[in-house]
């Protein structure tokens, strides 16, 4: 196995495992007309015994077989997947066994391809974003039997222009994570800006052209030259920062990633492509949660992209799949009781009637104006954790480069001129102007066709042609690169960050 040290956000060498057991370490080759009993008599798995069952029970593993899924399987590196995740160690000499272990690292690695190696619903979060479905055992027999186990298994993963541009990218980082090898930090210390002088610039320049950034041939610069600068532009872009130039601790903390910390983040971000149904609804909204940003599709093609104000860490917004059903014109805020509780029951009483927030049966109510917290619209979706869309008085949010701010409901930015297209689009634009109209009023406009939508958290995806990173704000990425055998790091620190006080959903 080759192994990489890179340098964590932390500073310290992590061990970074990128590639799989050479094909030498397989052990033995099984022979041409193998006669070992089915393994699918002995086999609890249910796709292990369908696979069989399409057989007849004959065995599947003979040396030309083997031979073809042993390549597939170290082509793993590709989905960002380790071959020993499949398939470990020297194959056995008994025929039975080495037929088993084959089957079932088949079985495993086509479900991984098709759905994910790891379950989302089984990390100790929220996950309602629809699913592919998958029946591998009746493809690998016919893979099999035709003798195409390499079309078959490629077929599986997402065939998606943002699968193939992570999946690249992850090979590229990959390969210069091992080439690197262990390399050096950055220190903290004041930011530098353009034409500065810094002692930090040399080891600055030599990270940049590691990862890409810059020219490995360029002479340690002393100040902090033009052509520097747009190097720093180019990986605050990427890494979701405000591209301005100015090296500063965000900045330095991205530098600091190399390319197999990038590597990592990538091939997580392509584990939650595999969760993803391979045929979404052509008609939908898709929220990247990571990123703060909303894309709207009609029949299929993008029509709208817009900023988002998202969960804060410690609120954060749950990944779902949840339809909106209705617009709601001047909404009141029903505020929950956890606001209610944690942050309104001490406010005093000029400060609640100047927010026009009154109780209504127990509960605080925010009524309609400039000053609630749902804006001028919100749109209402279909879940049980009380997560929807909606307007905010708190506009200026959303040109702010960190826009995780909220309760976990999600902010939509011009969110009235969203809902007029969504009404549009739907036919029901009349009536949701007449409710418009109607100031101080709540009105309630139903969808013909409800729009799906899918809150996702994707901290590596591709925007016009070029991937991006982003900072993994929740911290979610870990528990994830740990199931896929990537190593364990230790959370991020958060005590310094400020994520605003305003009480809004």
């Amino acid at each position: 196995m080759t192994v990489v040290r890179v340098q964590s956000v932390f500073g310290k060498a992590v061990a970074l495992a990128l590639f799989s057991v050479p094909i030498t370490g397989c052990g033995q080759a099984g022979s041409d007309e193998s006669s070992a009993a089915t393994p699918a008599l002995n086999s609890s798995d249910p796709q292990v015994k369908a696979f069989y069952g399409t057989r007849n029970g004959e065995p599947a593993w003979d040396k030309k077989a083997e031979k073809a899924l042993v390549e597939v399987l170290d082509n793993a590196v590709t989905h960002g997947l380790r071959r020993d995740l499949f398939l470990k160690g020297d194959l056995p000499k008994d025929d039975t066994q080495r037929e088993a272990m084959l089957t079932g690292a088949a079985i495993r690695y086509a479900q991984a391809l098709a759905q994910g190696y790891t379950d989302p619903k089984k990390m100790d979060r929220i996950y309602t974003v629809p699913r592919p479905k998958a029946d591998v055992a009746a493809g690998l027999a016919q893979a099999v039997k035709s003798g195409d186990l390499a079309s078959y298994f490629e077929s599986l993963a997402p065939q998606t222009e943002d699968y193939r541009a992570l999946s690249a990218e992850f090979v590229r980082l990959a390969k210069l994570a091992d080439a690197r090898g262990d390399g050096q930090s950055i220190a903290a210390g004041k930011a530098i800006k353009p034409g500065q002088s810094d002692p930090r610039l040399p080891a600055i320049a030599s990270i940049l052209a590691a990862n890409g950034y810059g020219d490995s041939q360029q002479a340690a610069p002393r100040r902090y030259s033009p052509q520097l600068v747009a190097a720093v532009k180019r990986l605050q872009a990427d890494f979701g920062l405000k591209p301005d130039g100015v090296i500063g601790p965000g900045t330095i903390e991205a530098m600091n990633q190399g390319p197999g910390d990038r590597a990592r983040k990538i091939a997580v971000n392509l584990e939650r492509l595999r969760w993803l149904d391979r045929q979404p609804p052509a008609t939908r909204v898709d929220v990247n949660t990571a990123a703060a940003y909303l894309e709207y599709y009609r029949d299929g093609r993008r029509r709208d992209r817009r900023n988002v104000v998202v969960g804060q860490p410690g609120k954060e917004t749950p990944e779902l799949g949840s339809p909106i059903f209705q617009l709601v014109a001047h909404p009141f805020w029903r505020v929950p009781e956890s606001i209610q509780k944690e942050e309104l029951a001490t406010k005093s009483g000029a400060y609640l009637a100047d927010q026009r927030i009154e109780m209504r049966d127990g509960r605080m109510v925010q009524l309609p104006g400039p000053k609630n917290s749902l804006g001028e619209v919100k749109f209402d979706m279909k879940n049980d954790q009380a997560i929807y869309l909606h307007d905010t008085p708190a506009k200026a949010l959303f040109t702010a480069p960190e826009r995780h701010r909220s309760h976990g409901c999600v902010r939509v930015q011009n969110a009235l001129d969203f809902a007029m297209l969504l009404a549009s689009d739907d036919g029901v634009l009349d009536q949701f102007q007449t409710k418009m109209m109607e100031p101080d009023q709540e009105g309630f406009v139903k969808l013909k066709k409800e729009v799906p939508v899918r809150l996702m958290y994707r901290t590596a995806y591709l925007e016009n042609g070029q991937v991006k990173l982003v900072d993994d704000i929740y911290d979610w990425d870990g528990i994830i690169a740990y199931s896929l055998g990537y190593v364990r790091q230790p959370p991020r620190m958060r005590a310094n960050d400020d994520f605003g006080n305003d009480v809004g959903p």
